[in-house]
């Protein structure tokens, strides 16, 4: 079995959290429903999900759920977009990003005096690339033009941009998952950054 899926009962047994529990966050939006990966075995049809993103998703449920209501956390979780419009002063203040990042989306789209929810996935964006420690402007620049251009493509919004450099040359490429990948040994991923995290920490920086 793939090594990068978890089966329901291991999750169930690995969390320590219960089968109604985990129904319950999934009605209610908490845990997308192309996480739940229905695949043959030999005992017949088992339930699986993608490894990584299912136990941080239940480690942040477990951890925010005392301070906010399922509907709340719905709210941060779904990955509708919000009305919200903030000024780069406001995004600053939140803590969502420097202006030297806001400015470079600012001259990347152009002058704005405020962002919506959408512009500021992408400032967000911006800071988790410089973060890595691994990329300059011109990389970052490179990964954002590849991402507003393309991620409305992704319907259901669950996708990652991998930023990699191979022989010293940088690119990126956008992904929608659960997937199952494969590099040659030449290449090196900097960083992969899932869009739906990039929305909910966003959210939660709204709240």
């Amino acid at each position: 079995m793939d090594t990068d899926l978890i089966s329901k009962k291991e999750l169930l047994d690995f969390a320590g959290i219960s089968y109604g529990q985990l129904y319950r966050w999934k009605r209610k939006g908490l845990i997308p429903e192309e996480w739940f990966i229905r695949r043959s075995t030999y005992t017949g049809q088992e339930t699986f999900f993608p490894r990584e993103k299912i136990l941080s998703r239940i480690e942040k449920i477990i951890d925010m759920k005392e301070d906010l209501s399922l509907d709340n956390l719905a709210d941060v979780f779904s990955p509708e977009t919000e009305s919200i419009r903030l000024t780069g002063e406001e995004i600053s203040s939140r803590g969502i990003a420097g202006n030297d990042v806001v400015n470079i989306y600012s001259d990347f789209k152009g002058n704005s005096e405020a962002y919506c929810f959408d512009d500021m996935v992408y400032i967000l964006l911006i800071k988790r690339l410089f973060d890595t420690g691994g990329v300059g402007r011109d990389d970052v620049l490179t990964a954002l033009n590849l991402a507003y251009n393309n991620l409305a493509s992704f319907k259901s919004g669950f996708c990652e941009l991998y930023a990699v450099r191979k022989l010293g040359v940088f690119s990126c490429f956008m992904v929608s998952f659960p997937c199952e990948i494969r590099f040659d040994d030449a290449l090196k991923v900097i960083v992969t950054i899932s869009i739906p995290s990039v929305k909910e920490e966003l959210k939660l920086k709204l709240l």
